[in-house]
């Protein structure tokens, strides 16, 4: 029992990539959407993470392959732990990036109606507006970030 909670610990701190984030450089904290009854959130955030690297790399055929594979886990967790801000921002992310950003608005929104405030959520549906030709939307979202003092904002003011 000390070896899986060790192994689990060591999962958290030592993974250098728990977030869906643009390069910023900023972590979230999944921690508390880690654990055993979590294992689709876990495969899910461990594809994004991968498609993430192979983006990075150019191997854009790898990375849909993975932000696909992202996007069943993530809504099997969907499902399993509904309501979380955080699943239904990655897996807005996830849906964004292999193209269909109808469903990843969809996502974005129903975590916005959650936590109104959410940062992640914010910068990137004000991205797939702009990717969407909805720059005054876009600039909604970049309100919402004024006051957060974060590299979301500043990202997303440089995008806009």
């Amino acid at each position: 029992m000390l070896k899986k909670y060790l192994l689990l610990l060591l999962f958290i701190f030592y993974n250098p990539a728990f977030s869906a984030g643009t390069g910023s450089g900023g972590k979230e904290d999944y921690s508390h959407l880690i654990g055993k009854k979590q294992a689709n959130f876990k495969t899910g955030l461990i594809a994004i993470n991968k498609a993430k690297k192979y983006t990075k790399k150019g191997k854009i055929k790898k990375a849909e392959e993975k932000f696909n594979k992202a996007v069943k886990f993530l809504t099997l967790a969907n499902d399993e732990n509904p309501l979380q801000p955080d699943i239904l921002n990655l897996l807005g992310f996830a849906l964004r990036n292999v193209g269909d950003y109808p469903m990843a608005e969809i996502y974005y929104l129903q975590g916005l109606e959650i936590e109104p405030s959410h940062v992640g959520i914010n910068e990137y549906l004000g991205e797939l507006y702009i990717k969407t030709n909805r720059i005054s939307l876009a600039e909604e979202r970049l309100k919402v970030l004024e006051t957060c003092k974060c590299q979301e904002f500043k990202d997303l003011k440089t995008l806009i």
